[in-house]
Formats: structure tokens, C-alpha cells, sequence
């Protein structure tokens, strides 16, 4: 179907921050498959460990115990200090378990309308319920009648919150991103998650974060979360856990990890043996190889090296991020800019049409970071002189 405007380039291979296209072009990766690939592609140790558990055994089902899963919620547990995980295959499947699990904790508590805050400009995925919840109308246009049970507040806005809270008594749970992706890289005050832990726990509401682009080391920490010293009701992982391989993850903690009973929620493929094995592969290198630290130095000098490079230029906003999530607004929309990258092989990505997003491989090293930085500045500066 036409649901794709697509690039005119095809990727045949791939090694760590660079894939070659079926010319034999190489390009510089700054995207990982829109954080996806945290280990860069084709690692060596997820090929193998990927090869050895499809000799073995790739699906079951949840009718039956599965060892790897049980493993990775074991090891997602233990790195969050949440409680239990719920497996899916994508982070729209993690956000609308979420939801589900709002809800169901608001019905239980005698709420017939359970509602959810979700803020102006996030993303949580394109289900009914998530791109209802999503603060993007380009996501919404043309699948009216949206979903009930969902109020909007600005991001970054505690009063907004507070003020919803004294005229909405249906009120069940907070559905926020961390650090905001769709929406234009979009980082908050540094107490924000604090502060609405706070609200939450004031008024018996669930903090649920959705950790899909932000999570699994992307933010120099495993969850971005854990910057801000609080622990979730409910987070959603995707993107990074599998690196490549489609897995989801909604994990509970305290009270709203005991609203799910059997029956309540269910999925065919999630957490099957082959998915795991990728995740269980990913958490194992980013903690040998120690990329969370990585991620964290390195994206400081990335951005160090755009202010730099990019202090000039009038026409740059603003550069932010954390960790190896970052944008770079500008003052003019500048969606052209994705095929204008591609020209000179190197692969980008625009959100909310002014920011250029950056969201490079954990494992890029410093000389390529380098190289991409000089790239990403020449474009800016090309773009603006024309």
C-alpha cells in the first residue's frame, strides 16, 4: 500500500554506523533505523546469537513456558527495579497495553470513565488508541472518530497538570514521553518527571512513561527515567531492545503491576524465543562493551562540536538532546534537508519539519561522530546560504 513516501535508495548490507546501498555506495548511518539499531548493524554478537537460536527454535507461543523471556523479564526487572513485563512487538503494542492498563486500574477502582493526560506534540504510535493519545494531528486526520478518555496539557507544563487535576475527578493515570522524539527532541526541566511523580502519587494516579525511542541506553542511562531518581507506575520499551528484531515491553511496578490477570491482555508473537534472544544479545553488549557511558560522553561532545560548528548561524534555534537522542531546530522548515543528506551519504531524519534529528548507533566512535558533525553542519550552512 502507498503508506510510505520513500527514499530512491535501497541498503543491501550493513556494518556497525554504515550501510552500502545495491550500487555499492556507502553511507553514514546518523539514524540506526529511527533508534532502533543500538548496536549499529550487524553485530557480530547478535548475528550469531540470532543464527543459533533459529537452529534451535524461533516461536512457541504463550500457551507454554519460554525460557528466554522469562530470562529478559528477569533482566529488565532487575535494571529498571520495576516489578513485572508484559511482551509485545512494537511500541504502539507497548503504549496500547499501557492504556489498557490505565484503564482497567480506573474500572477496578470504581472510575467509570477513566481518563489519561497526554501531552501537546508527543508521539506514542498509530493504533486507535496511541495516535489518540499522540499530541499529532498529521497522525489523526482522516481516522476520526478518535477514542474517548484522554486529556491534552502542554509538555513541560506542571500547572497545566495541576490545573487538570482539580477539574477532572475521572483522572487515572499520566502518559508522558521523557524526552519528547516525534515532536522535535523536545527536553524538559529537570525536575519535571520529579514533579509529576509527585502529583501522581498525590492524587492515586499511575506515572506511566512511554521509554520507546529514549530508552535502552539512549539517554546515558538504561531508562531515561533514571536521570531523574523516580521509579515508573508503567514504562514502554521497543525500538532499541531488539535491535532490529520487533519486540515491545510494558513494564509495571508497585500497584499496577498486579491489574493484569490472565485474559486480560495477550499478544501471539510477543516474547518469543528468537525476539528475546536479540534482546537478552542487546543487553548483554551494551553492558560489556559499556555504551550507556559511551552514549552519555559521547553525545555531549556531539553537541559541543554542533555549537561550535554552528554558533554563526542565524539560522539555528536551538541544538538539545541527552545522550544519543538529539535535534537541531532550526528557524525554517527543513524537510528537504533528508534527501539533500542522502546526496552526500549521510542519512538523517526531520521531525515536527524545523529540527533535524540525530539519533545515531550506540557503538559510533568518536572519529565518525566527527564526521558526522561536519557533515550535518556543512548541510545547515549550505541549506541557509542558498
Amino acid at each position: 500500500m502507498n503508506t510510505y513516501s520513500r527514499l530512491p535508495v535501497s541498503f543491501v548490507k550493513g556494518e556497525g554506523v554504515w550501510l552500502w546501498d545495491n550500487q555499492g555506495q556507502r553511507y553514514l548511518d546518523a539514524l540506526a533505523g529511527i533508534a532502533v539499531c543500538g548496536l549499529g548493524h550487524c553485530h557480530p554478537k547478535l548475528t550469531k546469537a540470532l543464527c543459533e537460536q533459529a537452529k534451535r527454535l524461533i516461536h512457541t507461543s504463550n500457551l507454554y513456558g519460554i525460557d528466554n523471556q522469562e530470562q529478559l523479564a528477569t533482566r529488565l526487572a532487575t535494571l529498571s527495579n520495576m516489578d513485572n513485563v508484559f511482551f509485545c512487538n512494537s511500541g504502539a503494542e507497548a503504549n496500547e497495553t499501557a492504556i489498557k492498563l490505565a484503564r482497567l486500574y480506573g474500572h477496578n477502582n470504581g472510575i467509570d470513565l477513566p481518563t489519561i493526560i497526554v501531552m501537546e506534540r508527543s508521539f506514542h504510535g498509530r493504533t486507535m488508541a496511541t495516535l489518540t493519545a499522540s499530541g499529532n494531528r498529521r497522525v489523526q486526520a482522516g481516522f476520526e472518530p478518535l477514542l474517548t478518555g484522554f486529556v491534552r496539557v502542554p509538555y513541560n507544563n506542571l500547572e497545566a497538570v495541576t490545573q487538570v487535576a482539580v477539574n477532572n475527578k475521572n483522572v487515572v493515570a499520566i502518559l508522558v514521553e521523557p524526552y519528547q522524539g516525534e515532536g522535535g527532541v523536545n527536553i524538559p526541566q529537570a525536575h519535571y518527571l520529579q514533579d509529576l511523580r509527585k502529583i501522581c502519587d498525590q492524587h492515586g494516579w499511575l506515572l506511566m512513561l512511554d521509554e520507546v525511542q529514549c530508552g535502552i541506553g539512549r539517554s546515558g542511562k538504561w531508562f531515561a527515567f533514571q536521570h531523574s531518581d523516580i521509579i515508573p507506575d508503567v514504562m514502554t520499551l521497543a525500538k532499541g531492545l531488539g535491535s532490529g528484531v520487533a519486540i515491545g515491553a510494558c513494564l509495571a511496578s508497585g500497584i499496577a503491576a498486579e491489574v493484569f490477570k490472565p485474559g486480560n491482555h495477550a499478544s501471539t508473537f510477543g516474547g518469543n524465543p528468537l525476539a528475546c534472544a536479540a534482546a537478552l544479545t542487546t543487553l548483554d553488549v551494551i553492558a560489556e562493551d559499556n555504551l550507556i557511558e559511551h552514549a552519555m560522553n559521547l553525545g555531549n561532545l556531539i553537541r559541543d562540536r554542533l555549537k561550535k560548528q554552528l554558533a554563526d548561524e542565524a539560522g539555528v534555534v536551538q541544538i538539545r538532546g541527552q545522550g544519543l537522542m538529539m535535534g537541531i531546530e532550526l528557524s525554517i522548515p527543513c524537510g528537504e534537508l533528508v534527501k539533500k543528506a542522502l546526496e552526500k551519504k549521510l542519512l538523517i531524519n526531520v521531525t515536527s519539519d524545523r529540527v533535524v534529528r540525530l539519533l545515531p548507533a550506540l557503538v559510533m566512535q568518536q572519529s565518525e561522530a566527527e564526521q558526522m558533525v561536519d557533515a550535518v553542519c556543512l548541510l545547515i550552512k549550505e541549506f541557509f546560504s542558498d
